[in-house]
């Protein structure tokens, strides 16, 4: 089975999941749940559930668990476009090629859905489960906590905003991907581990590595798609960073230099993998997939 094909299975079936989760709910108001669903199900190439999810496996973890660690993943990346869209901060019309969700709703709507996504994300993570330890279950807690708030990818956004219209170095720049794009991705494969068995705990910061170098290639990528891109392919309005003033790594290193970039990081992610025990193929074929993408 290839990798393209896998993923699309685990795109279905993560929509799937996350579709009956907020179908399956009180909608106490109607018209937030519609916004959170449009936020939350339509489009997304669901590369953090991909891997808690394959990670997760490797390591032994119950699927039960793994699929409310995944939709929590989720529900704080999307919490966190809607937000990123808003007027006040990148203020974007198109997302996963449809509307922004304030475009679509209305901004007042968008901010409680993006609020009320990022309940639901500690919702399902602290459900009470007997087959999770305590211990176990607020360890994931706390991780997707820190990679989602000022440690993380808040402070990322922050730092983001700041750096509008600013020349950054590589450090600055790297430290601003490190935590607006790359806390999440690493928080997916801590995720994995997390939930997995004890005999998996010491290969936290192996699996930690790979994401890492992951989460930073996949930006470089995406500042590169910014550039050489299409709107319709990508899903979003190319050329938005540059008409945003926004730092890029094709705008420090030049193109040349930002696809060298994404080479080295893909090796670095790939060693990572290298030092781990188990059957890593497919997240190798899932690191090729994603630093090869043309969306």
């Amino acid at each position: 089975m290839t990798i393209e094909v896998v993923l699309q299975q685990t795109r279905a079936d993560c929509n799937a999941y996350l579709a009956t989760l907020l179908d399956q709910r009180d909608a106490e108001a109607a018209h937030l749940n519609r916004a959170m669903h449009y936020a939350l199900v339509l489009g997304g190439k669901r590369i953090r559930p991909f891997l808690t999810l394959q990670i997760g496996r490797l390591c032994g973890a119950p699927e039960e668990l793994l699929w409310r660690a995944a939709a929590a993943l989720e529900c704080i990346h999307a919490y966190s476009l809607v937000h990123d869209d808003l007027p006040a901060m990148d203020n974007d019309v198109l997302r996963r090629g449809q509307p922004t969700c304030h475009i679509a709703f209305d901004e007042a709507t968008a901010i409680l859905a993006g609020d009320a996504l990022q309940a639901l994300a500690f919702e399902l993570l602290s459900k009470a489960d007997a087959a999770v330890a305590a211990n176990q279950q607020l360890a994931m807690i706390q991780c997707l906590a820190v990679a989602s708030g000022d440690q993380g990818m808040c402070g990322g956004q922050a730092l983001d905003l700041a750096a509008t219209g600013q020349q950054l170095n590589e450090q600055q720049l790297q430290q601003v991907h490190q935590h607006k794009t790359g806390a999440l991705i690493r928080a997916a494969a801590q995720l994995g581990v997390l939930a997995g068995s004890q005999s998996a705990q010491p290969y936290f910061q192996q699996f930690d590595q790979f994401a890492a170098a992951l989460g930073l290639a996949f930006q470089v990528q995406d500042d590169i798609l910014d550039v050489i891109g299409n709107t319709e392919t990508l899903g979003k309005t190319q050329g938005s960073d540059a008409a945003a003033a926004k730092a890029t790594y094709v705008q420090l290193l030049g193109l040349a230099g930002a696809q060298a970039k994404v080479s080295e990081l893909h090796q670095k992610a790939l060693h990572a993998l290298a030092t781990i025990p188990y059957n890593t193929e497919i997240l190798e074929q899932f690191a090729d997939y994603l630093l090869t993408r043309d969306h």
